[in-house]
């Protein structure tokens, strides 16, 4: 990546220009949540079109870290988007009343992330606008992602993007250093960091991603062993939803 990186971050920039203006929208929507990956791509769509024309919100429950608000309000600011807070706790407390809920952090964590997608999408529809995806390859081909929750969008500016590579890119962009150093946390629940969920860091993740690809997807050692079956169970995770089209 380092070789190549500003032609890299270029075409990243031409394609969400051409994203937009191809599809007709007047502007983007993307959630805002106080981490590098979401910053990273606001910073992109910034750089393409002007933050004049992106709406950034974040969408906090009862377990998010008043950092990450406060880490988001000001990434807004510094790249001159608009900024919304939308809470969704009212919205959870309303499926707690579904017959037969029950409440885990699996369940209950995924039904904030298709929540938030939601929301994202109302806005976008009553604005015009195009959702940016924020997810990364590290976490796409693991599966470390919820189904029609934040791994959707309208166009994924890094999801090509390692997460080690995402890092990269955000020091070239200037984001700020609280939100490049702080642990990265999908925010489900107290204390809770995606490392620690994953039993990797980031960077053994991505050597492993990366030796795997060189070697055919053979793996030569434990940590690449449980990278490899972690991708393979989440393969329905990428995949279209099986159907018939085309065949009957």
């Amino acid at each position: 990546m380092k070789g190549d990186l500003g032609c890299a971050m270029g075409r990243i920039e031409q394609m969400i220009r051409y994203t937009l203006w191809n599809s007709g929208a007047g502007g983007i929507v993307i959630g805002i949540s106080g981490g590098i990956d979401s910053a990273v791509a606001a910073a992109f769509c910034e750089k393409a079109i002007g933050g004049g024309n992106i709406l950034g919100l974040s969408m906090p429950s009862a377990v998010s870290r008043e950092e990450d608000l406060l880490d988001a309000r000001a990434l807004c600011e510094y790249l001159g988007i608009s900024h919304m807070v939308v809470r969704i706790d009212p919205m959870l407390d309303a499926y707690r009343a579904m017959p037969g809920f029950m409440e885990t952090p699996y369940l209950t964590g995924n039904l904030m992330a298709r929540s938030r997608m939601a929301i994202l999408y109302y806005y976008a529809n009553r604005d015009r606008r195009l959702v940016c995806g924020t997810s990364n390859r590290s976490e796409f081909l693991l599966g470390y992602t919820t189904k029609y929750g934040d791994n959707a969008g309208d166009f994924q500016p890094i999801l090509h993007l390692l997460k080690t590579e995402v890092v990269e890119v955000a020091q070239e962009l200037g984001i700020p250093e609280a939100i490049i150093k702080k642990a990265p946390s999908a925010g489900l629940w107290p204390g809770q960091s995606d490392e620690g969920e994953i039993g990797m860091t980031y960077a053994e993740i991505d050597t492993a991603i990366r030796a795997l690809e060189a070697q055919e997807w053979r793996p030569k050692n434990n940590r690449e062993e449980k990278v490899l079956e972690m991708v393979k169970k989440s393969e329905h995770k990428r995949l279209p939803a099986p159907s018939l089209v085309g065949i009957c």
